[in-house]
């Protein structure tokens, strides 16, 4: 009987340990790199998985680059062939921290935070801070933030056929529930 109990602990206690990080795979990230006037160019992959652990804020997100989809077959076909290069860079990364993130002060009311990390995008990484909503709701921990992202920035090149017709400064919203 004693065993029973003894490993009926354990495996409470191991649960409880292992639960530590919140986690989604069904992330949402949008982005438009539309000009007013032109056909509208926005995607969205809602399959991206963050994990955040909320003993240190530490956050980190993965993103495929074929999970974007456009309202716009031939879109989609020229974003993976093109511009992101999907077969090469199959993926984009995030890995940051959430300035001053104390899962203990979250309520149903959203507060800015900063966050600081590096995306990874092409091939290329770069420093960014964003500004994000965070909140707890029943449903998990909400991350909503709005940034911009420039092509530049990751030696994504846009030809000059259609240049007119796309941004440079690609319009970024994510929208997270972590369990």
């Amino acid at each position: 009987m004693k065993k029973i109990f003894f490993y009926s602990l354990l495996m409470v206690t191991l649960q409880s340990v292992a639960q530590t990080k919140l986690v989604t795979k069904t992330g949402k990230i949008t982005f438009e790199a539309s000009v007013p006037a032109f056909e509208e160019v926005k995607a969205k992959n809602e399959s991206v998985t963050c994990i955040l652990n909320p003993a240190t804020g530490e956050i980190a997100s993965l993103a495929l680059m074929k999970g974007f989809r456009f309202k716009v077959a031939l879109m989609e076909e020229h974003f993976n062939e093109n511009y992101v290069e999907s077969d090469k860079y199959p993926k984009a990364t995030f890995k940051g921290k959430i300035d001053g993130f104390d899962l203990s002060k979250l309520t149903a009311t959203a507060k800015d935070y900063t966050i600081k990390g590096k995306l990874e995008l092409h091939g290329k990484t770069k420093d960014i801070t964003i500004t994000a909503k965070i909140k707890k709701t029943d449903a998990g921990v909400e991350i909503d933030s709005n940034f911009t992202v420039n092509t530049d920035d990751f030696d994504i090149e846009i030809p000059s056929v259609v240049s007119k017709k796309l941004t440079k400064k690609v319009a970024v919203n994510l929208d997270f529930t972590l369990k």
